[in-house]
């Protein structure tokens, strides 16, 4: 099967679902696996994208001699370095930022936050493989800087808290 063969269809197949996905996930319509399937859609995309450039490179490059491309290829990479820079006073509360705090609490912290006794998440971290945890000991220590690992040893936390912390309503304002 040749490249020429495959590389538009993807290119044709994943943005049509990336467009949808994508619609909907703007305007908060998704359900089931638009999301998953739009990141996963975004790497066929990619892949299809890769192999038609490397198809029509001859095509491709003539469009950095046009001024206009050049303003349009060079806006977009633009945006895109401008995306990485924080807000600031967005509000938004990051994934990375949540992993960093988790990465500093002590085990008992986590052990509270997770309904347990320091003694139970320490079982629970030695069940889990992981060795030489104490109360007072921080998930980076424990992870030496893996991030595989510090999300193995939090994932081993959270698992293990009893049924009652895990069903239990956020506590609301009393009334």
């Amino acid at each position: 099967m040749s490249l020429r063969s495959w590389a538009t269809p993807l290119v044709i197949g994943s943005f049509l679902v990336m467009a949808v996905t994508g619609v909907l996930i703007f305007f908060h319509l998704d359900s089931g696996l638009n999301k998953t399937l739009h990141e996963w859609a975004g790497l066929a995309l990619l892949a299809g994208a890769v192999a038609h450039v490397t198809l029509n490179w001859r095509a491709f490059a003539l469009y950095f001699r046009r001024p206009l491309a050049r303003v349009l290829i060079g806006s977009g990479a633009l945006v895109l370095a401008l995306s990485f820079i924080p807000l600031p006073g967005s509000g938004r509360l990051t994934p990375g930022q949540v992993f960093a705090a988790l990465g500093t609490a002590r085990i008992e912290t986590l052990a509270d936050l997770t309904g347990q006794t320091p003694d139970a998440a320490i079982a629970a971290l030695e069940q889990a493989g992981v060795t030489g945890a104490r109360a007072e000991t921080t998930v980076d220590a424990l992870a030496q800087g893996d991030r595989g690992r510090q999300q193995a040893i939090l994932a081993a936390l959270f698992a293990s808290r009893p049924a009652a912390a895990s069903a239990a309503p956020a506590a609301g304002p009393a009334s």
